[in-house]
């Protein structure tokens, strides 16, 4: 077959030909594959430049990629998708630097939108800003007085509302906590406008809605940014307690359906639907390349800086943090899921949290009625301690999922509220060394979706301003081929399609990207700022840079 597109002049990645774990100048440049062909959906060929040039045809594009590296597109498996995509035009806080900074963007978007509109942003850090404390409804008051305002930190554990949006919720002195949730509450009993866990859903359902329309525009604007990261598959998670489960796969459905899904989408469905999952006879790994069902969603606790993630030992700011969904509720639905094909992520990011989790899955496996062909996750395991780590190893049917850009965010959060229990935190090397298949995600958007950042991250375990020189507990940092094959090898492995993707070679699906720069040669500092020059998907251009 001719090949529509071939590379050549390139330095391509191939993970299987690797043989020293942690080389920095990896072994499988010393037998490069410097061109590859397209054809179709998938690479027709591997090799020399001079044996896949003479495949080209008259209508084939060649492109000279001038020595760049190629390298297998990354997939995200934990992605909050859906409600990146539909917040597209909210105040995005990441790159805020303090407290005045919060404040002057929300006028602006005030000032923007005029009376009356719902402002609505995320991705505050206030362990990172001068003045380290979360705003409260007095503080969005005053930005914002004439518009309704809430703003979700970075870890979404936790928002913040102004007195209009409060008002609008009907959340007022007399309101009680939700199940699972924490209106926080000042000295004479009147909420300060910080919501945890649950609660922020109370004015989640009062905020106006996109239409169906205006959702799908904003899928695909958001997969084409994901084509300008090197994203070509992502795994869209769940938030608790959301109503959007429904209209999340109708969306991607609806996509597909038109001809118009450029990622490859594994959809999870919330934990509450386990029984209506069960009775429908869905199964995980159900669907196409494109479009596959993927695990029931639970929550066993919060996040660190809720402090709601549910600890062994109390915060040296807080009490133990907070169980969420009871954990004998979570194993009897792993349990009727595991015997029905339907396998199950639990997110978990306190130590106490991470050790239950892994008990229900050492009792499932006890159990030996699996019939789940994609193991069940764990998600976050954020915090975990030594005899726990030797638990994890002992689980065949497992894989974890961990975030290394988080770790970035929470350095300075994690240090006020845990002090030297830290180095339990993020310990992705020793998570690797169980054994456990341990894939890579940005929990966006939580954290920057841009993968570079992750490797980043997980290679040299500093913030995004290069601190702390050395890195944080520094003995867990991995090295650069580690942390790709998290975003790329890994994931395709344990969601069953390590046969189409995940790596170059001919057969295998093309969905590859080139990179301005060859992030094994580089300084480890340098990666985050790599930028894509081409993706692939499917075989077709869906980005040039």
């Amino acid at each position: 077959m001719t090949p529509d597109l071939i590379l050549h002049n390139a330095q391509i990645y191939t993970p299987e030909e690797m043989d020293i774990p942690g080389s920095k100048i990896i072994p499988a440049f010393s037998r490069p594959a410097t061109a590859l062909a397209v054809a179709g959906r998938h690479i027709a060929a591997m090799g020399d430049d001079r044996a896949i040039l003479a495949m080209a045809g008259p209508s084939t594009r060649v492109l000279d990629l001038d020595n760049k590296l190629v390298l297998p597109g990354f997939t995200d498996t934990h992605f909050h998708f859906y409600e990146w995509a539909v917040n597209l035009n909210s105040i995005d806080f990441a790159k805020t630097q303090d407290f005045a900074g919060m404040q002057t963007e929300i006028r602006e978007k005030a000032a923007l939108l005029g009376p009356g509109q719902w402002i609505l942003g995320q991705g505050f850090n206030e362990s990172d800003w001068p003045k380290n404390r979360i705003p409260d409804r007095q503080d969005l008051d005053k930005a914002a007085p004439d518009n309704p305002v809430c703003i979700w930190r970075c870890d979404l554990h936790l928002a913040v509302a102004n007195s209009m949006a409060l008002s609008l919720a009907g959340i007022d002195a007399l309101t009680p906590d939700p199940e699972e949730g924490v209106i926080v509450r000042d000295g004479s009993g009147f909420p300060t406008g910080v919501l945890k866990e649950m609660a922020p859903n109370m004015i989640r359902i009062v905020v106006p809605e996109l239409t169906f329309t205006q959702l799908l525009d904003n899928m695909e604007k958001a997969m084409a940014h994901a084509h300008a990261l090197g994203l070509t598959g992502i795994h869209d998670i769940r938030l608790m307690g959301g109503k959007e489960g429904a209209v999340a796969l109708q969306a991607w459905q609806a996509l597909h359906a038109a001809g118009k899904l450029a990622l490859r989408c594994h959809v999870t469905l919330p934990g509450e639907m386990t029984a209506r999952a069960v009775e429908l006879g869905l199964c995980t790994g159900f669907g196409d390349d494109l479009l596959r069902i993927g695990h029931l969603k639970f929550f066993s606790d919060g996040g660190m800086g809720a402090r709601t993630a549910w600890m062994t030992e109390p915060y040296l700011d807080a009490a133990y943090g907070m169980p969420l969904t009871p954990v004998a509720e979570i194993e009897q639905a792993v349990i009727q899921a595991d015997k029905s094909g339907l396998s199950c992520m639990v997110h978990a990011v306190g130590d106490r949290a991470v050790h239950e989790v892994i008990s229900v899955f050492a009792r499932v496996e006890a159990l030996h009625q699996s019939r789940c062909r994609i193991p069940h996750r764990l998600e976050h395991a954020q915090m975990i301690l030594p005899q726990d780590l030797e638990a994890l190893g002992r689980l065949k049917n497992l894989a974890v999922s961990c975030q290394p850009n988080n770790m970035s965010l929470d350095i300075s959060m994690i240090d006020q509220c845990a002090g030297e229990r830290g180095k339990y935190a993020y310990t992705f090397k020793n998570i690797l060394a169980t054994g456990i298949p341990t894939m890579f995600s940005s929990d966006a958007p939580v954290a920057d979706p841009n993968p570079f950042c992750g490797i980043y991250s997980a290679v040299t375990r500093k913030r995004m301003n290069q601190t702390p020189e050395t890195g944080w507990y520094p003995d867990q940092c991995l090295t650069v081929d580690q942390a790709l094959q998290g975003y790329t090898l890994t994931p395709a492995l344990t969601s069953g399609a390590g046969d189409c993707l995940g790596s170059l070679a001919a057969g295998k699906l093309a969905d590859l990207i080139v990179t301005d720069r060859n992030i094994f040669m580089i300084d480890p500092d340098e990666i985050a700022a790599t930028r894509v020059k081409l993706t692939l998907f499917n075989g077709k251009v869906v980005y040039e840079g």
